[in-house]
């Protein structure tokens, strides 16, 4: 099981990219127009720069939905190997079957 305080940081940084996500998108798409005048640009990439940095999407971890482990993680599953694994062996997934040959 990972660290309680972990999991809560990681739900804190999900929490935080919900908000500001909306504001994030109109600043980036303003940055990035090239009819708009240097100065806007500038002004838009400095108001970006001024977000939490935690309301990024790329500082929020996959983790585990049973375990929170941060590793081995399955995105279609929304788990670690070794949950789904355990899972899977226990009949609990359906389509999942152990593989032999």
């Amino acid at each position: 099981m990972a660290k309680r305080s972990a999991i809560e940081k990681n739900l804190r940084r999900q929490r935080l990219v919900a908000k500001y996500a909306g504001k994030r998108q109109a600043l980036l798409a303003k940055s990035k127009d090239r009819s708009l005048a240097n100065e806007e640009r500038l002004m838009a990439r400095l108001q970006l720069a001024e977000l939490p940095r935690n309301s990024s999407p790329t500082r929020v971890r996959n983790r585990c939905l049973l375990s929170g482990r941060p590793r081995g993680y399955y995105r279609k599953f929304r788990m670690s190997r070794i949950a789904l694994r355990k899972l899977a062996l226990s009949g609990k997934v359906p389509g999942v079957v152990k593989s032999s040959w």
